[in-house]
C-alpha cells in the first residue's frame, strides 16, 4: 500500500505539481485569513474551502476551472447559511442535510462542474455541524471563504497555473449516462446516497448526539467517484481502513501535542500533501491523511481525547454500513454493467487515438492525438477502479478475477501502443506509409468487433495479425502490436458477462 501511494509512475510530476499546489494555496488562503484577523473557526472555514477548490474543481480547461470556482460561493454560502439557520431544529436540519446529500450526488450527471459543486455545497452543511455555526458567525464566515477562494484562485490561476503549458486535459469522466429516471445511474446514486446518509444519521445519532455528522460525511464520501455496487464496497472498506490507521496516528501525534499551534501546522500541512499526492493512486492513504488533519484540527480546538477518536471510528463504520446496505439493496447498479460501459468508452478512444495519429501521419497538421491519449488514460483510471472489487484480495471469485487482470493487462497493453504511435505521429520527420490506412483500418475493425451489441467474438481479420514490422517502421509495429492486443481481448471479454 506504501509503494503504491509514494512510488506510484507520476508522469510529469503532475501528482507532485498537484500536492505542492494544493498546499501552497490552503497555506496562502489560512495566512490571509490570520492577517485579516479572523477567528480559528473562519480560518479553518476559509482554508476548508480553499482545499476544496483546488482538490474537487477538475474542469478540461482553465477557463472552465475558472467558471466553476467563480460559482463555488453561489452554491456553499447558502448551503452554509442554511444550516446555521437550522442548527437549533435538529428535524428540520437533519432533512435539509439529508436532501443536500441527495442534491449533491445527483448534481453529478452534469459531469465535473456538477461533480465540485456537488461536494462544496454538502462539505458547506458538515462543516457548519463540524464548527457549531450560528447565524451570528456568517458574517466572519462569508468573509473568510470569499477570501480563501480568491487565494487560492490567485495561486491556481496566477502564480501556479501548470495547466497553461500542457496538452488540453481529458475532463473527469462522467458516470456512464443512458436512460431517464430511476434507468439513469445518477439518479439511481442519488436515491441509494439520500438512504445511505438517513440510515447514518440515525445510527449516528444513537451513538453520539454530539458528533453525528461523522456519519454522515463516511457515507457521503463512499458514494464520491463510485458508481456500482462492486466500487461502493470497496471504497467503504478502504475509507474504514484509512481512518481507522489515521486514528491510531492521530493518538500517537496528535493527543501529545494537545494543540501546540507550529507542530500542528506543520503536521496539517504534511496531511494537506499527502491529501493531494495520493488521491489519485490511494484512497486509504488519502483518507488517513484527512483524519490526521481532522485530528489536528480538533487539538486546535481542545477537544481532542483518545475517546472522541474511537467515537469518530464507530461512526465512519456506522457511514459505511450506511452506504454498504443502501448500495446492495436500493436500486442496486452490478458491477458488470458499470464495466462494460467504461471498457466500450476506452475501446472507443483508443481507435480515435489511432485515428488522429494516422491523420497526422498523413499530413494533417490539425490532428493532434495527444488530447485523446489523455482521455484515455481518464478512461483507464474508471476501468480500474470498476473493476477494483473483481481484482481486489479479499474476493472470492477467482475465474472472474482472472479475466479482471487480463482485461486491464491488455487494456494497458493498447495504451502503451498508442502512446507511442502518438510520439512518433508528433515527429516532423514522421510520413505517410500506403499500409497505414489498411493497419487502422483492423484496428478500427476490431473495436467494432468488440463494442458491437450481443457476445464478443473473434474478429477473423484482428486475430490474424499480419507479421511484426520491422523496427525501422515503428509506426506499423505499434499498429500491429495495437491489433494484438485488441484481438486478445476478445477472449476475456467474451467470458466477462454472468
Amino acid at each position: 500500500m506504501l509503494k503504491r501511494a509514494f512510488v506510484a509512475a507520476d508522469p510529469g510530476r503532475m501528482r507532485l505539481r498537484f500536492a505542492g499546489r494544493g498546499v501552497l494555496g490552503v497555506g496562502f488562503a489560512v495566512t490571509l485569513c490570520g492577517i485579516a484577523g479572523h477567528s480559528l473557526v473562519a480560518a479553518v472555514t476559509g482554508g476548508l474551502a480553499a482545499l476544496l477548490a483546488l482538490f474537487t474543481v477538475a474542469d478540461p480547461t482553465v477557463r472552465g476551472q475558472a467558471v466553476t470556482t467563480a460559482l463555488l460561493p453561489v452554491v456553499g454560502l447558502p448551503v452554509l447559511a442554511l444550516a446555521a439557520v437550522l442548527h437549533d431544529a435538529p428535524p428540520a436540519r437533519d432533512l435539509a442535510f439529508v436532501a443536500v446529500v441527495g442534491a449533491g450526488v445527483y448534481a453529478r450527471r452534469w459531469g465535473p462542474r456538477g461533480h465540485s459543486l456537488g461536494v462544496f455545497a454538502f462539505m458547506m452543511f458538515f462543516a457548519s455541524q463540524f464548527l457549531r455555526t450560528t447565524p451570528g458567525g456568517l458574517p466572519e464566515l462569508y468573509a473568510a471563504v470569499l477570501l480563501s477562494l480568491a487565494a487560492s484562485s490567485a495561486v491556481r490561476f496566477g502564480l501556479w497555473c501548470y495547466e497553461r503549458r500542457l496538452p488540453a486535459p481529458a475532463a473527469v469522466a462522467a458516470p456512464p449516462g443512458g436512460g431517464t429516471g430511476l434507468a439513469r445511474i445518477t439518479t439511481r446514486q442519488a436515491v441509494q446516497a439520500t438512504t445511505g446518509a438517513a440510515l447514518a444519521l440515525a445510527a449516528g445519532q444513537v451513538m453520539s448526539d454530539q458528533r453525528w455528522y461523522w456519519a454522515v460525511g463516511a457515507t457521503w464520501w463512499v458514494f464520491v467517484n463510485t458508481t456500482s455496487r462492486g466500487e461502493t464496497l470497496v471504497r467503504g472498506f478502504r475509507r474504514l481502513l484509512g481512518t481507522v490507521l489515521g486514528i491510531v496516528l492521530g493518538f500517537l501525534v496528535a493527543v501529545p501535542l494537545r494543540g501546540e499551534p507550529v507542530a500542528t501546522a506543520a503536521i496539517i500541512a504534511v496531511s494537506v500533501f499527502v491529501i493531494f499526492y495520493t488521491a489519485a493512486v490511494s484512497y486509504t492513504w488519502m483518507m488517513l491523511a484527512v483524519t490526521v488533519m481532522a485530528s489536528m484540527l480538533y487539538g486546535l480546538f481542545g477537544v481532542l481525547d483518545a475517546e472522541l477518536l474511537a467515537l469518530r471510528a464507530g461512526e465512519t463504520a456506522i457511514g459505511a454500513l450506511g452506504a454498504v446496505v443502501a448500495v446492495l439493496f436500493v436500486l442496486p447498479v452490478s458491477t458488470h454493467s458499470v464495466t462494460e460501459a467504461w471498457v466500450e468508452r476506452a475501446l472507443r478512444c483508443v481507435h480515435a487515438c489511432t485515428a488522429r495519429a494516422a491523420a497526422r501521419l498523413g499530413g494533417d497538421g490539425d490532428a493532434d492525438p495527444a488530447p485523446r491519449v489523455a482521455e484515455l488514460e481518464a478512461m483507464l483510471a474508471r476501468v480500474r477502479m470498476s473493476l477494483a472489487p473483481l481484482v481486489h484480495p479479499f474476493s472470492p471469485m477467482r475465474a472472474r478475477k482472472n479475466r479482471a487482470r487480463q482485461v486491464l493487462a491488455l487494456l494497458d497493453d493498447c495504451a502503451r501502443e498508442v502512446r507511442g504511435l502518438a510520439a512518433v505521429a508528433a515527429d516532423p520527420e514522421a510520413s505517410h506509409d500506403a499500409r497505414l490506412a489498411a493497419a487502422c483500418w483492423r484496428v478500427e475493425a476490431a473495436v467494432e468487433a468488440l463494442t458491437a451489441p450481443g457476445p464478443v467474438r473473434r474478429d477473423p481479420v484482428s486475430a490474424a495479425a499480419p507479421h511484426p514490422a520491422p523496427a525501422a517502421e515503428p509506426v506499423l509495429a505499434h499498429l500491429h502490436a495495437l491489433e494484438h492486443a485488441l484481438a486478445e481481448l476478445a477472449v476475456p471479454l467474451r467470458r466477462a458477462a454472468p
